[in-house]
């Protein structure tokens, strides 16, 4: 009994940080980053509920330096991987190497890759072949990396941000829908507004940044992962996220006209799964104490965006994924 009131105590004590957090981490933030509300949002959303996101955005978008301060405000080991064509997979997950002790004796010694960190970005992923993408991929999935037989486990917890550049795809080898699907949100970073980017070419040109404090540690973010799955939310708003999910997918019974026309492939289930996981981490950073189909409305677009495939009949008539999402939004009727 003594131990269920401990853990009780310290779920409270959880979502009391974490409701309380969010004025502070945009405060530190806001140090180096101007603007992209919605994209920090999403992103510290993934970290909350202990999800992978990938991330879109041309080139000078700051997506480097938002995933680093991110890091630096959770106080976790930031690694960052560039990925290029002739990355091999033991790169990123760490090699066996001869060494010859001081006994004399030689021996096989692992030495680590870059992938045993915290929070780890993954640069341009789609400009290396799909073994070393297969690399990555396998650690976010199973949070451990296998090695001449041995498995490592990674350092917890552990998150991959990986980014693609949209505007180059000479050279590129594109995910798989079924990587794809292992990322939680597909954060797309835009051009800033003009007077945010007016206060952004002003602040990096006449000082240094203050440095970012750290706000919570590693631990925190397990416990927040443990909290967010607690969050109350009702079957209505579940079916809800399921019906968006099962809507975006052509040839069934009930798909609507628009998708058949338009989708050549549909979202499977992880997409409910993390659009729901995502609402209730949403609700705690907007300091509620339960999730709502407008919680799970402002997540659809990241989380169905990389998971919806259109057709040449959509690309022909310049119909994008973002545009199918919005008609799916209209259709699709929230629960009163």
């Amino acid at each position: 009994m003594t131990e269920e009131l401990d853990e009780f105590a310290l779920e409270q004590q959880a979502v009391e940080l974490i409701r309380g957090s969010r004025r502070r981490i945009d405060a530190e933030l806001s140090k180096v980053i101007i603007g992209q509300s919605d994209v920090i949002e999403q992103m510290l959303i993934s970290l909350f509920a202990g999800g992978h996101c990938l991330i879109t955005g041309a080139p000078g978008l700051a997506k480097t330096l938002l995933v680093r301060s991110i890091a630096q405000v959770f106080d976790l080991k930031f690694q960052r991987i560039q990925f290029t064509p002739d990355l091999m997979p033991a790169d990123i997950t760490g090699t066996e190497i001869l060494e010859q002790a001081a006994d004399g004796h030689r021996k096989m010694q692992f030495v680590k890759g870059p992938i045993f960190g915290n929070m780890i970005l993954a640069d341009e992923i789609n400009r290396t072949p799909p073994k070393t993408q297969a690399a990555l991929l396998e650690a976010m999935q199973e949070h451990q990396v296998t090695i001449a037989g041995v498995r490592y486990p990674l350092d917890e917890p552990f998150f991959v941000l990986a980014t693609q550049n949209p505007i180059e795809m000479e050279g590129t080898y594109p995910l798989p829908e079924a990587q794809l699907d292992r990322f939680m949100f597909n954060v797309l970073i835009d051009y800033l507004p003009e007077d945010d980017e007016v206060s952004v070419v002003q602040q990096t040109t006449s000082r240094k940044p203050a440095p970012i404090k750290s706000l919570f540690n590693g631990e925190d973010v397990r416990r927040f992962h443990d909290v967010v799955q607690k969050v109350p939310i009702a079957e209505n708003v579940v079916r809800y996220a399921v019906r968006l999910a099962a809507a975006s997918r052509p040839g069934q019974p009930t798909t609507p006209g628009f998708i058949n026309d338009w989708v050549s492939w549909g979202a499977g289930t992880r997409a409910a799964q993390y659009a729901v996981l995502g609402a209730k981490a949403r609700a705690l950073l907007n300091g509620r104490s339960h999730a709502t189909s407008d919680d799970i409305k402002a997540l659809v677009a990241p989380v169905l965006r990389h998971r919806i495939l259109v057709g040449y009949r959509a690309e022909a008539e310049g119909i994008s994924v973002d545009q199918v999402i919005r008609r799916l939004l209209e259709t699709i009727e929230p629960p009163k």
